[in-house]
């Protein structure tokens, strides 16, 4: 898209001038093992091409091990979504990116995450109020491994009490995941849905 056509809100990146660098390819343009990503997508729970699978599909089997990955983080996990979903948030407030922001933050709170707390979140703070004791866990936990590359034996131990060790690995593997396709869409400055609300802030970071 060009920079003229996309609003604030939307972009991904901080560089100027800013353009998408790596949109959808047109159907006649693409390669049979594109069609099929793009069919396997539609066919998948997440029922289209968006987000990081715009750029993935310049590889198309990369797309499809991403996918399935993702697939289970966000559907299967044992971690509850509520956890699931602020985590995400957490992730993506952490590396800037509006898409998954914009996709995740109204799910969290349809998962039963407080509203107030998401927006603190939305706007740089850490939440005060509103999380129940197993989310902020997690989101001490998430920005904990975010920002020092790792986490303390103090919060693994309650993370592995509260989550289990399987959960542990799971939390830490849906930051990995989120972090990873975040930044794929920050280097092709794929845009934030039109229909989004209110971006991040401040932005950009």
């Amino acid at each position: 898209m060009p920079e003229s056509s996309v609003p604030d809100a939307l972009r991904q990146g901080s560089t100027q001038p800013w353009t998408e660098r790596l949109p959808l390819p047109p159907a006649e343009k693409m390669t049979p093992e594109q069609r099929a990503a793009a069919q396997a997508l539609i066919d998948s729970p997440r029922k289209g091409v968006f987000g990081p699978f715009l750029p993935l599909m310049q590889s198309p089997k990369l797309l499809d091990r991403v996918a399935k990955v993702g697939e289970y983080l966000r559907f299967e996990s044992v971690l509850d979504a509520r956890v699931r979903e602020l985590c995400t948030c957490a992730t993506a407030r952490h590396v800037g990116n509006q898409f998954e922001w914009h996709m995740h933050a109204p799910l969290a709170i349809k998962a039963g995450v407080d509203a107030g707390a998401i927006d603190a979140l939305r706007q740089g703070a850490r939440p005060s109020s509103g999380l129940k004791d197993d989310e902020a866990l997690a989101l001490d936990f998430t920005q904990e491994l975010l920002n020092t590359n790792g986490v303390s034996d103090l919060t693994y131990g309650r993370a592995v009490k509260q989550f289990g060790e399987q959960g542990v690995v799971e939390l830490a593997s849906l930051v990995g995941y989120f972090a990873m396709v975040n930044w794929v869409m920050n280097v092709a400055r794929t845009p934030a849905q039109a229909s989004s609300g209110e971006a991040m802030r401040p932005f950009p970071l």
